[in-house]
C-alpha cells in the first residue's frame, strides 16, 4: 500500500519541481472548486493568468470575474466557501475574499476543507497513472482498517450525505471530499460509485475523467 503512494508521491514531486509548482514561500489559503467562463487572477509581482479548475489560491491573489463568468473558492481556514459572479473583483485574504461582496456564502463542516485541499495533488496522481508514467495498474486489495479508521470513513460518508443534500446538482464538492478520504485508505472499490456520481454531475470535466480513469485502473 505504501509503495504505490511512495512511488506516485516521488514522481509527483519531480513533476511539480520541474514545472515550478513547488513554492515554499507561498501561503495556500484556498481552492477553486467551481469555475465558469474566463476568470483571471494575478499573484503579487506576477502577470495576470487564467484561473484553472481546482487550482490552489494564495493569499493576496487578485481575481477578476467578467460579466457572465463565475468562480467559487473554498477557504481552508474556517471552511468559508464563496461564489463570485461577474462582474466582480476580489482579493484572497487568509479566510475570505476581500474588496467586494460574494454572491453566495456557505460554511463547510470543519472536516472538509483540509481534505478538499488534497484534490490538486490527487488529480496529478491520477494523470500520472493514466499516462503510464508510473506502473501502478491492476487491482489492489482493500486494506484492513483499524476501528478508528473505520469510524473516520463512516463519519466521512455521513458528512458526504449532508453535503450532498445541500449542494447544487452540478456541485461535486461533496464527492471530492469523500474521494479524498477514501483515497487516504486506498479504498478503490468504495471510490467507484463516487467517481460515477462525479461523472454524472459534470460529464465534461477533464479532471473528473482523470479521477474516474485512475479508479478504474485500480479496480480492474
Amino acid at each position: 500500500m505504501k509503495s504505490i503512494k511512495s512511488v506516485l508521491g516521488t514522481a509527483l514531486l519531480g513533476l511539480l519541481v520541474a514545472t515550478g509548482g513547488v513554492q515554499a514561500q507561498s501561503a495556500d489559503v484556498g481552492l477553486v472548486n467551481m469555475l465558469s467562463g474566463d476568470v483571471s487572477y494575478a499573484s503579487e509581482g506576477a502577470a495576470s493568468a487564467k484561473v484553472q479548475p481546482y487550482m490552489k489560491v494564495r493569499q493576496g491573489d487578485r481575481f477578476s470575474v467578467p460579466a457572465g463568468a463565475a468562480v467559487r473558492v473554498v477557504f481552508f481556514q474556517g471552511g468559508r466557501q464563496e461564489t463570485w459572479k461577474g462582474p466582480a473583483n476580489f482579493k484572497a485574504g487568509a479566510q475570505q475574499g476581500e474588496g467586494g461582496t460574494p454572491t453566495e456564502v456557505t460554511v463547510l463542516p470543519s472536516s472538509v476543507p483540509q481534505k478538499i485541499a488534497q484534490i490538486p495533488e490527487l488529480i496529478q496522481i491520477a494523470k500520472l497513472g493514466r499516462s503510464g508514467g508510473v506502473a501502478v495498474r491492476g487491482a489492489a486489495k482493500a486494506p484492513r482498517l483499524t476501528t478508528e479508521q473505520q469510524a473516520e470513513v463512516k463519519a466521512a460518508k455521513d458528512t458526504y450525505g449532508k453535503l450532498r443534500n445541500q449542494a447544487g446538482s452540478d456541485d461535486i464538492t461533496p464527492e471530492l471530499y469523500l474521494y479524498s478520504v477514501l483515497q487516504d485508505y486506498l479504498l478503490y472499490q468504495d471510490m467507484k460509485p463516487v467517481v460515477d456520481e462525479m461523472a454524472k454531475r459534470q460529464p465534461n470535466s477533464v479532471e473528473v475523467q482523470e479521477l474516474a480513469a485512475w479508479v478504474k485502473s485500480r479496480t480492474q
